[in-house]
């Protein structure tokens, strides 16, 4: 974390240098408020050795009344003490913002293909009022712990030298194991943060993949990751928690030990001609002054100093790295092969309804839907009329409400003990895990794949040159520092990859380009299987052997010909609309 202090020093020097108004005015209050410090214990020595103890009792309340009024005195500057704090903290937060929204929209600008950094919604939120907040809270704590001590070890000298030596040394030792901790707790408190962070950034990720982790049977093996974090975050909380501990220890040498001491060399600062006045008044310059100001320094620097060094680095440390766009695919279409033989499942929907909840409308409703083994079948629609809700059921992460779903003649069912070996869905969201290349890719071979087969997918779907990139198979994964294009290609390489004869791509190439689109569309038609894919451009359409049209209750089946002369709805999404033609199209698939 050294790294870190010595990089952010020069610039908080700076700031504070750009603004001596302001700390001219906070000290200039700060050394009237801690003229009530100075009172506090020379009053009550006074109040003692020249009043009640002397038998003068009104010299006594006499001084007893000028402590209070150095406390309302002290109250006063308080307030101008935050004046001077809002014209030190609003600028550091001015700043900030800046920062935030310079960086985020430099990254935006250099790669218009970067998914949306969300992360920029904390740092201008939380993250930046986490910095103020605490930035103020040092501020105050530091300023009133420096004129506070100050106060309290002058007035201790006023009253007896001697004391000095009895208060001092323990005050030494106590800041100084204090100072000590500060490095390792800031490093561990940074530890927690990116530990919180990367459960976070699991949770989304499985979130937002999560059709994609049931589908492809990987509960399991996201669960034993998530667990592994949680387990990870909880011991850089026990770490940070231990260092917590030694703050205690050295805030019980610094403030708890003097008092011991004091009372403990009573005798020997008597025999020195030391009053009992003076005697009571060091100790109320250690109870009433000294402690409360060490315990809350203590506690300000070691959570809100340490949090506020992480935040500050995270938010003026650069820009992450920003994952570079994968090439795209050379424009010419690889050469077509042999077709494959009609392989795969055949897949039957028969009077299918789906409604999401008791008494909701039917999302599909009495769906009769034969799709022939081998065969290329893609669905298109309006937004809300089901195309995810069949693919979801063909992939048994749905149970229809009424009627059956056949695949090769039996009901789907998601698997909860791994892959799936019979098919396999890629939804909008791939979930791409923490791991190597090589384990994204082979994680639906539970046998494993050749090398030479491995090789063919990658370049059938067009991923080599992002495997390159990312160092090869074998490389590590981050998954954050991969875009929502470059999952998707990782995701349908490792569904070509798979020996799944049945496909369902549910919008699978909606973050790719329309040539990779037309590459990886190309390579799973060329793949042996069913494949069924809901199209997120009606390009894809044109490369089907049929179009399934969905419309709310109605659905209409054929080729792209048959569909442009005598769907309209079709016509539309096409952009080809032709009004001579109005008969129904000839339809294998009907919505009773």
């Amino acid at each position: 974390m050294t790294a870190p202090v010595h990089r952010l020093l020069p610039r908080a020097l700076r700031f504070l240098r750009a603004r001596p108004r302001a700390l001219l005015v906070m000290a200039g209050w700060s050394a009237l408020e801690s003229g009530h410090t100075f009172l506090s214990g020379y009053a009550v020595a006074h109040a003692l050795d020249a009043g009640f103890l002397a038998g003068r009792t009104g010299t006594g309340l006499a001084w007893l009344a000028v402590a209070a009024v150095a406390v309302v005195l002290g109250g006063a500057a308080g307030r101008g003490v935050f004046r001077g704090l809002a014209e030190l903290v609003e600028p550091l937060r001015d700043r900030l913002v800046r920062g935030v929204v310079t960086a985020a929209l430099g990254r935006a600008v250099a790669d218009p293909s970067r998914p949306a950094d969300t992360a920029v919604v904390s740092r201008l939120t939380n993250q930046t009022e986490l910095a103020r907040d605490s930035f103020a809270g040092l501020v105050l704590v530091a300023r009133s712990f420096v004129f506070t001590v100050a106060g309290a070890l002058f007035g201790l000298l006023s009253l007896a030298p001697e004391l000095l030596l009895v208060v001092v040394p323990p005050l030494l030792v106590g800041l100084a194991l204090f100072l000590a901790t500060l490095v390792p707790m800031a490093r561990h408190q940074r530890a927690f943060l990116h530990a919180d962070e990367a459960l976070a950034a699991q949770l989304g990720a499985v979130t937002t993949g999560l059709r994609d982790v049931v589908a492809c049977g990987a509960q399991r093996r996201t669960a034993a990751r998530t667990y592994a974090l949680i387990e990870a975050e909880a011991r850089t909380a026990r770490r940070l928690a231990r260092w917590t501990a030694a703050r205690s220890l050295a805030l019980g040498i610094a403030g708890q030990l003097p008092v011991l001491l004091l009372l403990t060399a009573t005798p020997w600062l008597m025999r020195r001609h030391l009053t009992t006045g003076a005697v009571l008044g060091a100790l109320t310059y250690l109870t009433q002054a000294l402690q409360p100001a060490l315990q809350t320094v203590m506690q300000a620097l070691g959570s809100a100093g340490t949090r506020l060094l992480v935040v500050l680095e995270r938010l003026t440390g650069g820009a992450p790295p920003v994952p570079h766009p994968t090439p795209p695919p050379h424009p010419t279409p690889p050469p077509e092969p042999t077709a494959p033989p009609a392989t795969g499942p055949r897949v039957e929907f028969r009077a299918a309804t789906f409604s999401y909840g008791t008494g909701a409308q039917p999302v599909l409703r009495d769906l009769d839907l034969t799709v022939e083994p081998g065969e290329h079948l893609v669905v298109v629609g309006p937004s809300g009329t089901g195309k995810s809700t069949l693919t979801g059921l063909a992939a048994g992460l749905l149970t229809p409400t009424s009627g059956e779903v056949r695949i090769a003649g039996q009901a789907p069912s998601a698997t909860t003990t791994g892959p799936d070996r019979h098919r396999v869905l890629i939804p909008q969201q791939a979930y791409v895990f923490t791991g190597t290349v090589r384990e994204n890719l082979l994680y639906l071979c539970p046998d494993g794949a050749p090398p030479q087969a491995v090789e063919a997918s990658l370049d059938a779907v067009g991923l080599g040159p992002l495997v390159d990139r990312l160092g090869g198979l074998d490389a590590p994964l981050d998954p954050a520092a991969l875009s929502q294009g470059e999952r998707q290609l990782l995701a349908l390489g490792r569904a070509h990859l798979s020996p799944a004869p049945l496909v369902l791509l549910d919008e699978a190439t909606c973050h790719l380009d329309p040539a990779a689109e037309e590459r990886a569309e190309r390579a799973f038609r060329n793949r042996p299987g069913t494949l069924v894919v809901v199209a997120h451009r009606i390009s894809s359409a044109r490369r089907a052997d049929r179009i399934l049209v969905l419309d709310g209750t109605h659905t209409a089946l054929g080729t792209h010909a048959e569909l442009l002369r005598c769907s309209p709805l079709y016509r539309d999404l096409a952009g080809g609309w032709d009004p001579r033609r109005p008969e129904r199209p000839r339809t294998e698939a009907r919505s009773r």
